[in-house]
């Protein structure tokens, strides 16, 4: 289906590009995190349980939280000291079992600049090592001599999709898993980008033992500045891809004052000249 999209686009377009997948599969099993609720799908209805003439149907049920698989956190979905984006009181805001403001309704369809930051390749390895903390300084490697303008979307490559089908590795228990730490979410703000995501379950460092309990870096983007984050993408198809800037696509579902929204985000890379290749 995507070789579809991106001949229409190259087409369209009048020069080839690449399209990718950036999102992880729901099904079953897939990891979650241990705050969350996990995903589960079942067919209600298969074929032949009911016959209309020479046809059938089938239809399935869907359960899932706003933070399972590929997904965008809203700004209602962390607070600190009691206090949302903008001062907003956390527990007023929560009565009636939905967030009044800041719900993930209000996230806003991406089509802008992405710029892919990849970690192990300027470290010179395959991927990070469980715990590791992305550090501004790490963040400054990785973009080398390219640059990152307000309002851009930058995805931080740590390879951990490599052990997406071990959950409990994936989610960092017991071992921690790599991510953005507090001075690398600072880093991302002076860059003015409008979001940030990375390929693990948190975004932020998870070190070993520590679980889910410390997340500077959620509370720097969502809470003190209003940038979202974006959680469990896919980047290491991306990651083959010579060039590191890209078209970003990503649409939110219009879930009415829940805290955040599954997403299947794209990159749309013009395929580079042969003289690039070299």
């Amino acid at each position: 289906m995507l070789e579809d999209t991106q001949n229409g686009l190259s087409a369209r377009l009048g020069r080839s590009v690449q399209v990718y997948d950036l999102s992880q599969p729901l099904e079953n099993g897939m990891p979650c995190s241990p705050s969350h609720p996990g995903f589960h799908m079942a067919l209600m209805r298969r074929h032949g349980d009911l016959m209309r003439g020479a046809g059938s149907g089938s239809n399935e049920i869907i359960t899932l939280g706003g933070h399972v698989g590929t997904h965008v956190d809203a700004l209602a979905h962390v607070a600190a000291e009691g206090v949302l984006y903008g001062g907003i009181d956390a527990v007023a805001n929560s009565v009636g079992g939905r967030h009044r403001e800041l719900g993930a309704e209000t996230i806003a369809p991406m089509l802008c600049r992405g710029v892919l930051l990849d970690i192990p390749r300027a470290l010179g390895v395959s991927r990070l090592e469980a715990g590791y903390g992305v550090t501004a300084s790490d963040l400054e490697a990785a973009l080398g001599d390219g640059h990152v303008a307000a309002g851009d979307v930058v995805l931080v490559r740590t390879g951990w999709p490599q052990v997406y089908t071990d959950a409990q590795t994936y989610i960092g228990h017991p071992g921690g898993a790599p991510g953005v730490t507090g001075a690398g979410a600072q880093w991302l703000v002076d860059h003015g980008v409008r979001a940030a995501g990375t390929d693990t379950i948190a975004f932020d460092q998870i070190s070993p033992g520590a679980g889910h309990s410390q997340m500077p870096a959620h509370h720097i983007l969502l809470v003190k500045h209003g940038v979202h984050i974006i959680e469990v993408l896919n980047l290491e198809e991306l990651s083959t891809h010579p060039v590191r800037e890209f078209t970003f696509v990503m649409i939110p579902l219009r879930l009415v004052g829940a805290t955040g929204s599954p997403v299947r985000p794209l990159a749309v890379v013009e395929s580079p000249t042969p003289e690039a290749r070299l």
